[in-house]
């Protein structure tokens, strides 16, 4: 009896080390079934396109976007990659356009250069779904690599603000019915290493047909460009 005893413990140590070895192994060995850039984080400018006569945009307007997205490569090497995920983005826009309530409706005009105010700012804070085709010459043992993504976003409103501080008075509105539940675009991510650049372009208004400058419909919609930083 002691030496079968003697004998299982011994056996068990060996198995022990053997597998620790492994697991030891297996953990240092590069990861040949790894996958790239699962969190992101951008800084962007937002500028507004298709202005109309007399619009024009003051101050710095930012747009900040982070999420998640899961990497799927499609070849062996893990070059090329499908990418899908979800992301919240708040953008802020700075302008002259004045957004008026008037017996339940709202009145949109622009503020002429004799006119003294200190705010005009719209934020918009959506909900995003990127969907991406990803290159990039990346390696299981290195993270530093040229990468090219570019793909489709489509983002639902989930808040609105806007804000109008003049001498004249205040204006303070959320949840604008006249701004466009769903917005979608399309998006570039280009770069080396941390150092990416990005750019986005709305591909639908910002506003629905109903917001009207002088009977003409208010077609403004995005224009992002800054800087995208990935996080595995």
């Amino acid at each position: 009896m002691k030496k079968l005893f003697l004998f299982l413990v011994l056996f068990s140590n060996t198995i022990f080390s053997q597998t620790k070895e492994d697991v030891e192994r297996d953990f240092d060995a590069p990861d040949s079934l790894y996958r790239e850039d699962q969190f992101y984080f951008n800084i962007s400018y937002s500028s507004l396109q298709n202005q109309p006569s007399g619009f024009r945009q003051n101050k710095f307007s930012p747009s900040l976007s982070l999420g998640f997205v899961r990497d799927m490569p499609l070849n062996k090497n893990r070059t090329f990659a499908f990418a899908t995920g979800i992301g919240y983005t708040i953008s802020a826009y700075n302008h002259n356009l004045v957004i008026d309530p008037n017996n339940g409706n709202l009145d949109y005009s622009l503020i002429g250069n004799d006119v003294v105010y200190s705010k005009d700012k719209l934020s918009i804070h959506t909900i995003d779904l990127p969907i991406e085709i990803r290159w990039r010459n990346s390696t299981p043992d290195s993270h530093k690599f040229w990468r090219i993504y570019g793909g489709f976003k489509l983002s639902y409103k989930v808040f609105d603000r806007y804000k109008f501080v003049a001498d004249t008075g205040t204006i303070k509105l959320s949840n604008i019915e006249d701004i466009n539940k769903f917005l979608f675009g399309t998006y570039l991510s280009v770069g080396w290493n941390t150092v990416n650049f990005y750019a986005y372009y709305g591909l639908n208004p910002l506003f629905k047909s109903s917001a009207k400058i002088d009977g003409k419909t208010v077609d403004l919609n995005a224009l992002h460009f800054g800087l995208m930083f990935y996080i595995l």
